[in-house]
């Protein structure tokens, strides 16, 4: 006798880095089953959704498709919406909230459409609908046929938790483990970021090393689904940190004091703090750790994003000819949008830089090799 279909999970990524986050999925012992733009496909079980949203670092959201069927006016969407399995999908003393997108199709009224399928909801199911809902109903019509799928995340996944304190312009953390992954970190060598901000880099690296789960501090929509089973998940999440490496520190510096402050307090709060370090130091002043050489990685100031871009060149250059002077051994990595200023540092660049999108802008990932 066979087992139930396997689901159809997707994995929303950031743009750019959907072949990072495949990678990840699979080391993470997922059955990866087709990558296109915008995310990662998988097949699986609700106990691998959960697990999805606990334990991978690069995920943005995850979605179940649980229905696909050709449509092409609304009184077939509004049958066909009805005939679905709800009971088994939703539970009726929780709110849901329905958003709907349409293309190329018949039906391109997308606010009409999510009409449909919430009245659907409400009239068959008895459960209410309302706009501030944490289970989102998602449907997509696109050249008539209509997927649905559910958010099973609730808050976007780089809301680890833990961190509170923000310097400007911040990196999400789910772009940070993606690009950690992009630079070759596997977790056991040491990561130094010299205009770290919040922590981000340094604090993701640290928790990726020490086997912390992202989700560990915070909770999902699918808790609120019908298919939750509350013992389950909490022997999912009891299970002890495994770590990947010991004895290896991460370290971050900043010109600005209050970054560090932050920065600080936001490791603390993650539980990174005895092996992260924080300290006010201009990037001419950077020196490499003791022990093993490994990965330095930064997100600078752009231009187009804080201040201009001339002043921004010296800072560049005297970054590239730090590490060039005393990082021997070590890997590089540099996010940024302007190749005039990657090259400004004067680093040996290996291959083409990465194109990702951020916050509306193109940036790109610059990797070197270990520098000579």
């Amino acid at each position: 006798m066979s087992g139930p279909s396997p689901l159809g999970i997707f994995l929303v990524a950031i743009p750019g880095l959907e072949s990072a986050l495949a990678r990840e999925a699979k080391e993470a012992g997922f059955t990866v089953t087709g990558q296109e733009q915008g995310g990662v496909s998988l097949e699986g079980t609700w106990a691998d959704v959960w697990r999805a949203n606990f334990s991978l670092r690069g995920a943005s959201r995850v979605l179940v498709r649980f229905a696909s069927f050709r449509v092409s006016h609304l009184a077939q969407l509004d049958k066909k919406a009805r005939a679905l399995p709800w009971r088994d999908i939703l539970r009726k003393d929780v709110p849901v909230t329905v958003e709907a997108a349409c293309r190329k199709s018949k039906i391109y009224h997308s606010g009409a459409a999510a009409e449909r399928i919430a009245t659907a909801i409400r009239e068959e199911l008895g459960a209410p609908v309302r706009d501030d809902a944490d289970v989102v109903v998602k449907a997509r019509i696109e050249r008539d046929v209509c997927t649905l799928s559910l958010d099973t995340s609730g808050g976007l996944l780089h809301k680890r938790g833990s961190k509170q304190a923000m310097a400007k312009a911040p990196l999400r953390e789910t772009m940070a483990a993606l690009l950690l992954r992009e630079c070759g970190f596997t977790g056991r060598e040491p990561v130094v970021d010299p205009m770290c901000g919040s922590g981000t880099f340094v604090i993701e690296a640290a928790e990726w090393t020490l086997g912390l789960m992202p989700g560990r501090n915070r909770s999902f929509a699918f808790e609120q689904l019908a298919s939750f089973d509350a013992k389950a998940w909490a022997a999912l999440k009891a299970r002890p940190a495994q770590p990947l490496a010991e004895g290896i520190s991460f370290f971050g510096s900043d010109r600005d004091a209050g970054a560090i402050t932050a920065a600080m307090a936001n490791a603390e709060r993650a539980g990174v703090a005895h092996v992260t370090r924080f300290d006010v130091r201009s990037v001419s002043d950077l020196a490499p750790p003791e022990g093993p050489p490994g990965l330095v990685i930064v997100n600078p100031p752009y231009g187009l994003r804080i201040g201009d871009k001339k002043p921004l060149l010296d800072l560049y250059a005297s970054f590239g000819r730090v590490l060039r002077e005393r990082f021997s051994g070590w890997r590089a990595g540099l996010f940024t949008t302007d190749a005039a200023m990657a090259r400004a540092t004067g680093l040996p660049f290996a291959g083409k830089p990465l194109p990702v999108l951020h916050g509306g802008l193109r940036v790109s990932l610059w990797k070197t090799a270990p520098l000579p």
